[in-house]
């Protein structure tokens, strides 16, 4: 099929349009902008240079994609941001390119991005996440795979939410959210494990037993990193979900939804 473009849209003649991009009335797209096939772009969309986006992508109008960071360090280099393939970005949506020359905000695949949301540069986003209406994310965020993130949630900038983890409405997030966990509150706090998800994507119930006691010596137990990491290794059974538990709270900076790397909990 061939590519359709409203009368009303400014393309730049520097912006490459695969087969069967669909453009609406009003919408501007600016030079070295490369679209995948299928993807269909409403009216009143602005993307900026250095955007990529992938195939069979829905835009709604209002869409601000690839605009320059926030920041006070960019200093008009060149940087990206790359979406994949299937994603879903709601009105208004912005999307912000990288700090950095040549570096990418990158948006993975499958996702949606629910009216407003924003995500800031240098953000890695995975595949199959669901970002819901007025969440703000700062920059240098990573958010995994399969994650939910309420309404109105802010996150604070180098935070990590891993996957299959679930975020309240609107929480502030200071600290990285371990994957499989559920969290909430000001500031978020990790509440309890993300049972419902973790069935949802298929996880056995072995995984699901272990990962919950777990969940429990780190944050119930009134252990410290360091006892309950020693007491996960001789009580516990390894799994593919505990090693990568393991792995990211070992990983992280800024805590881990309301413990720190340094302090015993009392």
């Amino acid at each position: 099929m061939s590519t359709s473009v409203s009368p009303g849209a400014v393309i730049h003649s520097g912006a490459y349009l695969a087969d069967d991009v669909a453009v609406g009335p009003f919408t501007i797209i600016e030079d070295d902008v490369h679209i995948g096939t299928g993807t269909e772009i409403a009216g009143q969309v602005t993307i900026s240079k250095g955007t990529r986006i992938g195939r069979n992508c829905r835009i709604s109008p209002g869409a601000i994609l690839g605009g320059p960071p926030q920041d006070h360090k960019h200093k008009g280099e060149k940087s990206l941001l790359i979406i994949g393939d299937n994603n879903i970005l709601r009105e208004c949506v912005t999307l912000h390119r990288a700090v950095g020359e040549g570096v990418a905000t990158h948006i993975g695949n499958d996702n949606m991005l629910m009216t407003y949301a924003h995500v800031g540069h240098n953000c890695e986003i995975g595949d199959g996440n669901t970002i819901s209406s007025y969440v703000g994310l700062s920059g240098h965020v990573t958010i995994e795979d399969n994650t939910v993130i309420g309404g109105m949630v802010g996150i604070h900038q180098f935070c990590r939410i891993g996957k299959l983890a679930m975020v309240g409405g609107w929480s502030k997030v200071n600290q990285d959210v371990p994957p499989y966990m559920l969290a909430d509150g000001v500031p978020a706090r990790v509440l309890e494990l993300n049972k419902i998800g973790l069935r949802r994507y298929g996880v056995p119930p072995n995984g699901r037993t272990t990962l919950r006691a777990a969940y429990k010596l780190i944050y119930r137990s009134g252990l410290n990193l360091s006892q309950a990491m020693t007491r996960i290794e001789e009580e516990l059974d390894p799994t593919e979900e505990l090693d990568y538990l393991m792995a990211f709270i070992q990983g992280t900076q800024s805590g881990y939804g309301g413990r720190s790397n340094d302090k015993p909990r009392r």
